[in-house]
């Protein structure tokens, strides 16, 4: 088995889009439902099949022969990496993933107390850590990390509203971490009639400082947006103290273990460990457990940085702190182009732009159209993506393990 298409399977919450992955995978658009995520891969909430057979059901019965002898002791015979096609319309809940130890820890807590792991209160349904990088293919939009306490002091004073101001002064007394965990703990876990105060007067201040054309303009319109979304909700609040990110395509962010953020519109790819653990704060209709988050939040505050990959010749790589995974991408203008992907073990190629021929080291080719995935395993080794028309920019982004290990 080498380079077999991978189908991959679409998860349909309310916040997705009806055309983004129709129109990418050749379906009927709009759908007749949103479509939020395309999973690629061997999550068993969700597993690709290969010509008809979950991608996991191969797995156990030859991890060695799919992973190799390396990555199968490493990994315990699972794939440790998810890649998704992310189509948000509206935003994503306020978020954060717990780090290795604390996913350990609360996947153990949750199964000695017997929660079944698809029970909507339950926080970890695995055992493992949840680092992600989202790449962005469209114009995206997103909230991630604490932005400078400093400037966030700065934000909230130029709101000019009253009630706000003792909230502000607490932040500007204690500009630092402790004092950013101390406003959004009071933020998050206001009793309901001072929120029912608070918050219509810090609405009704993001009006006028758009209407008057102030210099959080962007910050204060994304505010306005979540509180039609979600009247009432202490999210808004914490939403203000967050860094306010426009990613054009090709920019990415990486989303490390303990970093609050909401994903809010736009089409993406998301690679990141093959997990879905999530504590969510709020702008969701799921489950909240605020302290069970406030365990897991960094508070570390500065810009997000935004990636915009290495490039080396025709490829592009996405290097972050995760060993769980790496992202490439393989971007070719005319037919004469063409681009070697090194093997660093298993394999998922997902095309997105244009028809690409694959070619592995071991001599198999594949044919990939725009919408497909195909799973390759580690003995097919390099792969060489050439475009099949001409003067058709074809793009084929590649999930791995990191190139150095």
């Amino acid at each position: 088995m080498t380079l077999e298409l991978l189908r991959g399977t679409v998860r349909p919450y309310a916040w997705g889009s009806r055309t983004a992955i129709a129109e990418l995978t050749g379906n009927p658009s709009p759908a007749p439902h949103p479509e939020a995520e395309l999973w690629f891969g061997a999550h068993p909430a969700s597993p690709s099949t290969v010509d008809g057979t979950a991608l996991t059901e191969l797995l156990e019965l030859d991890a060695h022969g799919h992973l190799g002898t390396r990555i199968t002791e490493r990994w315990a015979g699972r794939l440790p990496f998810l890649i998704k096609v992310l189509a948000a319309d509206e935003p994503l809940s306020l978020q954060a993933h717990p780090s290795a130890g604390l996913a350990a820890e609360g996947y153990a807590r949750e199964e000695a107390a017997g929660i079944p792991r698809d029970a909507p209160e339950r926080n970890y349904p695995d055992p493992t850590a949840k680092p992600e990088l989202l790449c962005a293919l469209s114009e995206f939009h997103a909230l991630a990390g604490f932005r400078g306490p400093r400037r966030s002091t700065e934000l909230l004073r130029a709101l000019d509203c009253e009630p706000l101001r003792p909230y502000t002064e607490l932040l500007a007394g204690q500009p630092d971490e402790d004092g950013l965990r101390a406003l959004f703990t009071t933020f998050v876990t206001l009793p309901s009639s001072a929120l029912e105060q608070l918050l219509p007067a810090v609405v009704d201040a993001c009006v006028r400082h758009v209407r008057e054309r102030g210099e959080f303009d962007l910050e204060c319109r994304t505010a306005l947006e979540l509180a039609e979304r979600y009247p009432g909700d202490a999210g808004i609040l914490a939403a203000l103290l967050l860094n306010r990110l426009v990613l054009q395509p090709g920019e990415a962010i990486h989303i490390a273990a303990g970093n609050l953020h909401a994903y809010l519109r736009g089409t993406a790819i998301e690679i990141l460990a093959a997990s879905d653990n999530v504590l969510r704060c709020g702008l969701t209709p799921k489950h909240v457990d605020v302290p069970e988050l406030l365990r897991v939040l960094d508070f570390a505050a500065d810009e997000m940085p935004v990636l915009k990959g290495e490039q080396h010749g025709a490829v592009r790589r996405y290097q972050t702190s995760a060993e769980e995974f790496e992202l490439t991408v393989a971007e070719l203008d005319g037919a004469a182009a063409r681009a070697v992907l090194t093997a660093c073990g298993p394999q998922i190629l997902l095309c997105t732009e244009g028809t690409a021929l694959l070619r592995a080291a071991s001599g198999h080719e594949r044919v990939l159209s725009k919408g497909e995935a195909v799973w390759s395993p580690a003995k097919d080794g390099d792969i060489s993506v050439t475009p099949v028309e001409e003067n058709i920019r074809t793009t084929v982004y590649r999930a791995s393990l990191p190139s150095v290990q």
